[in-house]
């Protein structure tokens, strides 16, 4: 007998939702973006985010719902991200999914964001199953996970300062792009030469898996910076190209002595950044050196949708996970934690 989610996301500057079944037949995936309306602020706005998902969730709701076909009593449970993320953004699709939850008589299932992040891949990849290792990189996140099952997870490195999305978007203004920075940055280095500039890698040497990347945007500055000073003229794609291999050498280089230290054959990028062609390449082309399988969401799954929010809403309810209404946005909600 099969099992239909409707899942919600509103952690940050997409109102989706979603209906999902049996954790991979995605029925329907509605997004309102809200990227047009952050541009003009060079980034996301908090409390603009949140008027514009109070606006946007019912009518992505009932969307979804009309594209799957779906009535409510094809839903078996409904999904939510409840963290991490910002909070009044959050707030809104948790009352939303306690509300419909309430009036329709449905299981309420928290989810965390970026375990939902990395039940993307499960969507297009029917082979891949737990254990594996999983980098996961965004705006906000930089994660290296150990997935040992569908429900059970361990950190084994992270970010020290800036995520890696997160240090796209402050060079990409640097350099006069705009926001968001990651899909520009990618653009303008295709005509770059990435080898022009020699910024920095930074390796912890006490936490051989974790990152650093407040280093290599200094470093960047500093360059754009002292060209402005010595009136030499700066070359744009070679400055993006340089920066985004400094930053794809070392998310290869941990994700793969990773994999291998802990035995695993299998290897997925997760996250806004996965969709970066510079990062896939290059994961990949280390993945076949070292006989291991490499596996990522198509574009459109890497950035925040509620489809991947349905999957991990899917196992996370067969292993029985349930909320109460008392439920309530986290924002600093930690992976594998639950509240």
């Amino acid at each position: 007998m099969s099992t239909t989610i409707l899942a919600i996301e509103s952690s940050c500057d997409e109102t989706a939702a979603a209906v999902v079944t049996d954790g991979k037949l995605v029925k329907s995936n509605t997004i309102y973006s809200q990227i047009d309306l952050h541009t003009r602020y060079g980034g996301v706005v908090p409390e603009i985010a949140s008027r514009k998902h109070v606006e946007k969730i019912n009518q992505v709701i009932r969307t979804s719902m009309e594209d799957a076909n779906a009535t409510w009593d094809d839903i078996d449970a409904i999904a939510v991200t409840y963290g991490p993320g910002l909070v009044g953004a959050l707030l809104v699709g948790v009352s939303a999914a306690k509300a419909l939850a309430f009036a329709k008589g449905k299981p309420l299932v928290g989810v965390h964001h970026i375990e939902g992040h990395i039940a993307a891949n499960y969507i297009e990849n029917d082979d891949l199953k737990p254990p594996f290792m999983c980098m996961v990189a965004s705006g906000g996140h930089s994660h290296l996970v150990y997935v040992k099952d569908y429900n059970l997870f361990e950190v084994v490195g992270r970010t020290r300062d800036d995520a890696a999305g997160e240090a796209f978007d402050k060079i990409a203004r640097a350099i006069g792009l705009g926001y968001p920075g990651g899909p520009k940055v990618d653009k303008l280095a295709k005509e770059g030469d990435p080898s022009a500039i020699m910024f920095p890698r930074a390796f912890m040497e006490d936490a051989i898996y974790d990152f650093s990347f407040s280093g290599l945007k200094s470093a960047v500055l500093n360059y754009l910076n002292g060209c402005e000073m010595k009136h030499i003229e700066i070359n744009r794609a070679d400055v993006a190209a340089s920066f985004q291999q400094a930053v794809v050498d070392v998310l290869t280089d941990n994700s793969v002595r990773a994999a291998k230290d802990y035995g695993c054959n299998r290897l997925a990028l997760a996250g806004g950044v996965a969709a970066n062609s510079s990062l896939r390449a290059a994961m990949r082309e280390a993945c076949e050196r070292e006989q291991i399988a490499f596996y990522h969401p198509s574009p459109g799954l890497c950035t925040d949708n509620a489809a991947m929010i349905g999957v991990a809403g899917y196992h996370a309810y067969m292993s029985g996970v349930r909320h109460s209404w008392d439920l309530n946005a986290v924002p600093n909600l930690g992976i594998g934690e639950r509240r």
